[in-house]
This record gives structure tokens, C-alpha cells and sequence, in this order.
């Protein structure tokens, strides 16, 4: 029986944390990697030809299942390209594993052909970067990069040299996967601190709530606290696909390409409740108001603006604990207001979108029809510009279908892979890209699909 090598202790490691594939670029300080892939057959490589875009495959991939995605890439310019997608992985907050393969391990720090520095280089867009530099260190190592991975919901990043890889290993597989994957604790803030909170809702006169991203897994009781307030709903791009469908609250986006209901609905209020969202456009927030916010990051709490009370705590868990303590009686006039707004503003954005025989075809109409079109839980895939323009405005979210971008970090050319990504995870669902023409130069002609 052949020795067990520190690759295969890698790839056996990654089997056992649920890993079903790894996107990225073969190359020989890889070798160990892949030929243990190869012959264990239980992960399926994802060859692309840019590893920028494995990183974007295996953020989409993460984004929609929750679970932890892995890309990786060979070593100096291999992995170099990883960095602008672990950039968006990483302000995204998805778990993504990168594999940074190493030079030679006796020629670190000689100049070496291909020699990089991938513990400097991914500092910044990880929650966790080591070099795998002994077999001891196997498989010890790869687990507390995958735990804080899936822990902090970021990227990790693993170096790892092409010779280490195939060295003999001595460590043990961990006992199961529940020792392997840490579950997501119920964070929740402090009853003195929800009560402060209810006072200063029962005080206030016009309440608006602005939510993001934070609200994935509390729309039913985003709809409690609206009702219980009679606040009027604002969302965030990173909410949208988790805030807008079924919600009689809504009045859209504020933010440069938001609605005019959202930004008056703001300005207008006397105090503004933050939950699950780090917008950062300081402009677009009011000046005269409280604030109020609940994240599950304590250092997003008054990053944006300033706030008079900040908790941290799961936004549907707080909400549920702050609900028998809001009072009744609530002013229904601000809320049909800003509702009124919206319809206004929703009215002019539709004339937008209408087609006319004969006449030119505008984006907007395109973006209407294809969310017209488009299947009940199609993943929409959009790129920066533009085409996020359209999707924000056109594409109608439901609770089943999915909207990915480079929504925090910007980027060019991210809707391709993310696509490709999309599609592997889940090949009998629909997947549509609405790819501008600057995006889709930059990767079309390096990409494959699946």
C-alpha cells in the first residue's frame, strides 16, 4: 500500500469539509494536488483559464450554497491572479478556500524563477493566510484555514510548496465533519441593550429601516418590525434579492442608482434603523435624524454615520426579542407617504422600460423582459456598470431567484464566472448573465464553462 502524502491528507481533508470541486489552473508546483485528486476521484477540478475567474467561480459557488468553495492556483503569477476574486469573496463574506501553491520550498527567499510572497500578497483580502512550510504541520494547518473560513464567513488562503505537497504525512484525518465545520452561533445583544432600542422606537415619530444583506434569513420578521413601526422599507443593493419580493414596506434603493422614494424616505425621517447593512455612501444618509443599528459585525457599527445606539446581534433574533416591546398606535401618513413616492417613482422607471415598435431598444426595456422571462428561480449573474444599473431597477427578486455582482468590491468582468460557478453548483437551474461589453471582453476569450 502506497504511503499517504501531505497531499492526499489535503485533498481527503477537503473531501470530508463537503469540498465538491476546486476551480483553478493546473501547473507543476500543483502536481501533488491534482494527481491526488485524480486518483482519490471524489473532487472534480474545474479548469478555467484564469485563475481571477476560479476565485469569482468559487465566491458565486459559496454565495449561493452557503457552503465552503475552494480554487486554487499554481505558484508566483498562478496564484497572483486569484487575488482580484478573493478580493470580491472577501467583502462579499463568502467561505472560500484558496489553494497558493509555493515555490520550491529550499529556494524561498533566494529570488527564485516565479517566487512571490502569497502570505504578504493575500494579507488583506483574508480572514487567514499561512504557508504550509512542514508534513507536521498537515493536516492542522488546513483545518483551522477551513474553520475560520466557514467561521467568519471569508477567505483563507493556504501556501503551500509543490515539494511539501508530496512529502509523507503523519497527521490524522479529523474525526468527522462536525469536528471540521464549526456551525454559526445565534448571536444575539443583550436585553438592557434591546430595551434602550424600544425606547427609542416608542419615542420616535417617522422611523424609516434601511436593510441589507443582514436581513438573508429575517424577512418575516423585517415584516413584523415594519408593521409594528408602520416604517417604510429601504434597501440596499446587497438586500435587494432578500428584502424587495412580497413586501408591502418597500419603497426601493437609495444610493447612486437607488430611487428617489428610497433617498426621501431617509431624509425625511426622525430616526433611521440600520439593519444588516454597511451602505457605504455617506452622503445618501440623513443628518438630522437618530440612528440606530444592528449588525452582526461590531465594527460596522457607526462606520457609515453617526448612530446613538449600536447592537451587536442576528437581526431576525434581536427583532424577535424587540417586538413585545414596541408600542401600537403607530401614524400610518409617513408610511402611505413614502409608499406614494415610490409608486411615483416606480411609474417613471416602467415608462423607461417600455418597448415601442420599430423604435430603438434601450436596456431597460431588455432588463424588464428578461426578468419577464426568466425562470422562478433563475440566478442572475450582473457585471459592474451598467448592466448592475439595469438589475437593480428591472429585475424583479421573488424569494427563490438569486442576484450575484461585485456588488462591495466593483469589479470588472465578474459575471462570466460567477455564471460559471452558478451553473456547476446547481447545472438544472437557469443561470443568466447580463454581461457589459467591457466585462465580457476581459473574460470571454480566457474563460471555459463548465
Amino acid at each position: 500500500m502506497s504511503r499517504m502524502t501531505v497531499s492526499d491528507l489535503f485533498t481527503q481533508t477537503l473531501h470530508l469539509a463537503g469540498v465538491k470541486r476546486i476551480y483553478g489552473v493546473v501547473g507543476d508546483s500543483l502536481n501533488g494536488i491534482t494527481e491526488s485528486l485524480r486518483r482519490q476521484g471524489k473532487i472534480d477540478w474545474i479548469h478555467v483559464r484564469n485563475e481571477e475567474a476560479g476565485a469569482f467561480a468559487a465566491g458565486a459557488e459559496a454565495q449561493l450554497t452557503g457552503e465552503l468553495a475552494v480554487c486554487a492556483g499554481s505558484c508566483g503569477p498562478g496564484n497572483m491572479h486569484l487575488i482580484n476574486g478573493l478580493y470580491d469573496c472577501h467583502r462579499t463574506r463568502v467561505p472560500v478556500l484558496a489553494i497558493a501553491a509555493q515555490i520550491p520550498s529550499a529556494e524561498i527567499g533566494s529570488n527564485y524563477f516565479q517566487e512571490t510572497k502569497p502570505e504578504a500578497l493575500f494579507k488583506d483580502c483574508s480572514v487567514y493566510c499561512e504557508t504550509i512550510s512542514d508534513p507536521d504541520q498537515m493536516p492542522r494547518t488546513l483545518e483551522t484555514a477551513i474553520r475560520a473560513a466557514v467561521g467568519h464567513r471569508g477567505v483563507a488562503v493556504v501556501s503551500i510548496p509543490g515539494d511539501v505537497a508530496l512529502q509523507a504525512a503523519e497527521g490524522k484525518l479529523a474525526r468527522s465533519i462536525e469536528a471540521l465545520l464549526p456551525t454559526r452561533p445565534l448571536i444575539q445583544a443583550a436585553p438592557d441593550e434591546i430595551g434602550k432600542l424600544a425606547t427609542l422606537l416608542n419615542d420616535a415619530g417617522r422611523v424609516t429601516i434601511l436593510a441589507g444583506r443582514g436581513c438573508r434569513d429575517a424577512h418575516k420578521q423585517l415584516l413584523q418590525i415594519a408593521g409594528a413601526l408602520q416604517a417604510p422599507i429601504v434597501h440596499a443593493l446587497g438586500g435587494k434579492e432578500w428584502v424587495e419580493h412580497a413586501n408591502p414596506y418597500d419603497v426601493g434603493m437609495t444610493g447612486l442608482i437607488g430611487f428617489s422614494s428610497g433617498y426621501e424616505a431617509m431624509m425625511a425621517c426622525d430616526l433611521l434603523l440600520m439593519l444588516g447593512t454597511d451602505f457605504p455612501y455617506r452622503q445618501f444618509y440623513p443628518t438630522r435624524a437618530k440612528v440606530v443599528q444592528i449588525d452582526m459585525r461590531p465594527e460596522n457599527l457607526g462606520r457609515r454615520t453617526p448612530i446613538d445606539l449600536g447592537l451587536v446581534g442576528d437581526v431576525g433574533a434581536t427583532i424577535e426579542s424587540l417586538l413585545p416591546l414596541l408600542e401600537g398606535g403607530r401614524d400610518t401618513a409617513f408610511l402611505a407617504s413614502a409608499r406614494d413616492n415610490y409608486a411615483r417613482a416606480r411609474e417613471g422607471l416602467d415608462e423607461l422600460a417600455d418597448g415601442k415598435p420599430g423604435g430603438i431598444l434601450h436596456p431597460q426595456h431588455v432588463a424588464r423582459v428578461l426578468s419577464e422571462q426568466a425562470s422562478d428561480d433563475a440566478v442572475f449573474a450582473c457585471d459592474v456598470g451598467t448592466p448592475t444599473v439595469w438589475a437593480a431597477r428591472y429585475l424583479k427578486m421573488n424569494g427563490r431567484r438569486r442576484l450575484l455582482g461585485s456588488f462591495n468590491h466593483g469589479s470588472m468582468a465578474n459575471a462570466l464566472p460567477q455564471a460559471i460557478g452558478a451553473q456547476v453548483s446547481y447545472p438544472d437551474r437557469q443561470i443568466v448573465t447580463l454581461s457589459g461589453d467591457g466585462g465580457l471582453a476581459m473574460l470571454m476569450d480566457i474563460e471555459n464553462g463548465p
